[in-house]
């Protein structure tokens, strides 16, 4: 990137140049000139201005990396006392596809304590390597143990790529590790693509949803994205296991850390809206909170849940915890009903896996049904209260 550099000797009058700039973009500071982010590079200022009190300077071009030396797609393994995340294997599934395409490996690196037999679970589902950090000091998360750790295996296999999932841990994990090893890394991506060269395509909504960028990292390794649960999609679990176990050995002083868990105190079990095979979604269409009841019926007789979009829950008609799309959750159930919902790229970012999307909605020209398996035009307070009469008149008979 390049940038104008002010030769405080060089400048003579200050007004005098400060003038040249047509946008306004130079000022005077303490007797000093100084360029704000009014400006354009149009280099006005170097041209009509004083010789050498303003210069264009180009920064150093960013070192490229031996690609080559940097090999293999690594998912991190996301568990809780060895029950492993469902996003693991979306992730591992993923990195196969990603892995076929470029002639790399695909591998697992899991972290804690005791943890052998959960290892060979992973090998049902392709993995070529797994990677295991088991220590007493890795029984529960600890941020610093556990990016040394990760760290530790990054130095010494330098995969090309990073997958973690966009749980409570991958999302304190990967930026973490990213940080350390000064490399790039997308959150929350929706899809993910590799090139030729072992560039990994990382794409996700940006600027509000209006357009799905494509973010690359070609001059760092490894790359690193992180992949919210029930984006991908997880392969069928083989009845043998194939590929290889290796115990990792890291420095015990690597794993020490300066936070003691003192306490820990399970929470009680909720369902959440990722687990339920039937959503019915409330949008923008349901006029009043008390219209809720007609929507929460619709999803008691169908044995679902009552979701909604981010307008249900910033005026406080329903929690945080049921709110679909990128601010929200990501769902996978095998129907979802929308009911008054426009169909906005970040809303539709979080559902569009759903097996089948029906949509109601009074606009036929509404971005839902571009998305939507079967389209209701029309009113939903009268399509609602008609599903409800035929359901229950069909359990009746």
């Amino acid at each position: 990137m390049a940038k104008l550099v002010v030769n405080q000797a060089k400048v003579g009058n200050i007004q005098e140049l400060i003038s040249i700039c047509p946008f306004g973009a130079l000022e005077e500071k303490n007797g000093e000139i100084q360029i704000n982010a009014a400006c354009k590079m149009c280099k006005l200022c170097i041209k009509k201005g004083p010789a050498g009190a303003v210069e264009y300077v180009e920064d150093e071009p960013e070192r490229s990396i031996d690609k080559n030396l940097w090999k293999g797609i690594a998912v991190y393994v996301d568990h809780l006392d060895g029950a492993i995340h469902p996003v693991t294997y979306e992730l591992i599934g993923k990195s196969k596809e990603l892995a076929e395409k470029i002639g790399h490996s695909v591998y697992a690196v899991m972290v804690g304590s005791n943890i052998a037999s959960q290892c060979h679970e992973l090998l049902h589902y392709g993995v070529d390597k797994v990677f295991v950090y088991d220590d007493e000091k890795l029984a529960r998360f600890k941020i610093e143990p556990y990016t040394a750790v990760f760290e530790d295996f990054v130095n010494n296999i330098k995969p090309t790529a990073i997958l973690v999932g966009a749980t409570p841990v991958g999302r304190q994990l990967a930026p973490r590790l990213a940080a350390r090893l000064q490399t790039g890394l997308t959150a929350d991506c929706t899809k993910l693509e590799i090139n030729e060269n072992t560039d990994l395509v990382q794409i996700r909504p940006a600027f509000g949803g209006n357009i799905m960028a494509q973010i690359l990292t070609p001059n760092k390794r490894p790359q690193m994205a992180t992949v919210r649960y029930k984006v991908m999609d997880a392969p069928e679990r083989n009845k043998d296991e194939s590929g290889v176990i290796i115990n990792c050995e890291i420095s015990s002083d690597k794993l020490d850390c300066n936070v003691d868990v003192l306490d820990i105190i399970p929470k009680e079990k909720e369902q959440f809206i990722e687990a339920s095979d039937v959503l019915v979604v409330a949008g923008r269409g349901v006029k009043k909170e008390e219209d809720l009841a007609m929507v929460q019926e619709l999803a008691d007789l169908l044995g679902g849940q009552i979701a909604c979009t981010r307008p249900m829950y910033e005026a406080g008609w329903l929690e945080a915890k049921r709110q679909v799309g990128l601010s929200g959750r990501t769902v996978r159930p095998r129907l979802i009903i929308t009911c008054g919902v426009s169909g906005s790229i970040q809303f539709v970012a979080g559902m569009n896996n759903s097996e089948q999307i029906i949509a109601i909605n009074n606009d036929e020209n509404a971005p839902i049904f571009k998305t939507a398996h079967y389209g209701l035009v029309g009113d939903l307070y009268e399509i609602i209260p008609g599903l409800i009469e035929q359901i229950k008149a069909g359990r009746e008979a």
